[in-house]
């Protein structure tokens, strides 16, 4: 059988079908179901690094595991959030819907295939820990939309499906800026998953709040792209 096996790419591969089974479960209209999901992604995201330093493995087992990463992640955090915004706004798509999706998932992938290089690189040179990211993460969205999502359960009149759109492609516009953000080790982690788990269980107890909207920002505009 082809390929390099190790827990951290099982890791992985978990994070890849929790992705397939949430993006199921948006078309069918379950926001709370999806967006659990996708924080699983998340969290097998966080620790499969981790782990995998922790393996014993070669050099082509490395590269596979860069590689394999990001065509996962580009799964778990490019399409799938794409593919919610159609399950829970439940509406007709249109083009600006289309556009928004295009340009998230083109985004996600561009960041992704320069993460790789950087990557690669640094790996050759032997220069030890990445320290900082360039660009918004693409895995960050595992924590922004169930945020996004939970201000329309606290924040009225505020109404996420109206502007998921618009929100992609900023956080699309973030993934490829040019500007450093700290990667976290440790207490950083920490910290990072403390905030996790608190969204999680918050998206646990109210998530049946949000629910599937009839309108979107996409009729303002819909003259502009038709």
């Amino acid at each position: 059988m082809i390929g390099y096996y190790n827990p951290s790419v099982i890791l992985t591969y978990v994070g890849l079908c929790t992705a397939i089974f949430g993006m199921t479960e948006a078309l069918k209209g379950d926001p709370k179901i999806a967006l659990i999901c996708l924080m699983i992604c998340g969290i097998c995201d966080m620790f499969d690094g981790t782990i995998a330093r922790k393996c014993k493995r070669s050099e082509d087992a490395k590269s596979f595991g860069i590689q394999i990463d990001s065509l996962c992640d580009l799964v778990c955090f490019g399409v799938f959030p794409a593919m919610l915004g159609y399950g829970i706004k439940n509406i007709e798509v249109n083009s600006f819907d289309i556009f928004a999706s295009a340009i998230f998932v083109l985004a996600a992938i561009i960041r992704l295939g320069y993460f790789n290089v950087q990557e690669i690189n640094r790996t050759a040179s032997n220069a030890g820990k990445r320290e900082y990211y360039e660009g918004l993460p693409v895995t960050s969205v595992a924590l922004l939309l169930p945020v996004f999502f939970l201000i329309d359960v606290y924040v009225k009149p505020f109404v996420a499906f109206k502007i998921y759109n618009i929100a992609l492609i900023v956080i699309a516009i973030a993934f490829v800026t040019k500007f450093k953000i700290k990667k976290p080790y440790m207490h950083g982690l920490i910290i990072v998953a403390f905030i996790g788990l608190v969204i999680f269980m918050l998206i646990l107890m109210e998530g049946d709040k949000i629910q599937n909207a009839p309108t979107t920002v996409s009729y303002c505009i819909w003259p502009l792209f038709a």
